[in-house]
């Protein structure tokens, strides 16, 4: 009853979105590629296994092969930090499943409020448990739905169908029918 728990918490004035500027929204969506007229699902984070690349690649090859639903393109935000073999894995992944014109990878981004600024939902999938989990409370600050695995600290961090929505951890088809029911 003496403990408190005070959250790791994220810089507020920065992650907001009305303080990123439309030029600097075109400027990225420009240099990335990026059609902003679809349904924009974005994983931030470093390329490792743990964090679930992977999972959300096959999540948009299920949706993808779904009827109902509007144009969107994946995007994987996040450096190899060296893992050059785990990188040529999910572009195999990508390329096995016929999606290189809906999954993008992007290494990296100056600022990323900007990066949470053009997208419409943002998706933390990773497969062990986050101590904080620091995306979903930025993309939350950012006025963003989150879809987090139902995991360590994104639990702590999240109510579901108000802050975010949960998914079953490492379940491709929960995660593929929340980002449906998203969508929709």
């Amino acid at each position: 009853k003496k403990l408190l728990v005070i959250f790791r918490g994220i810089n507020t004035k920065h992650f907001n979105p009305q303080k990123v500027s439309s030029s600097k929204i075109n400027k990225f969506s420009t240099q990335c590629g990026i059609d902003r007229n679809k349904f924009i699902i974005l994983l931030p984070g470093r390329l490792t296994q743990w964090k679930g690349q992977k999972i959300f690649i096959e999540a948009l090859k299920l949706l993808n092969d779904m009827d109902n639903h509007q144009p969107f393109e994946g995007i994987i935000l996040g450096s190899d930090q060296g893992r050059n073999v785990y990188k040529k894995q999910l572009i195999s992944l990508v390329e096995k499943y016929r999606l290189n014109k809906i999954i993008k990878f992007i290494d990296h981004c100056e600022e990323m409020p900007v990066a949470y600024r053009i997208v419409n939902v943002v998706c933390s999938c990773s497969s062990k448990p986050e101590a904080f989990g620091r995306v979903s409370v930025e993309a939350q600050s950012m006025e963003l739905p989150i879809i987090a695995s139902n995991i360590g600290g994104s639990t702590e961090t999240i109510i579901k169908g108000k802050t975010g929505f949960l998914f079953k951890n490492e379940d491709v088809n929960d995660l593929a029918n929340t980002i449906l029911m998203v969508m929709n």
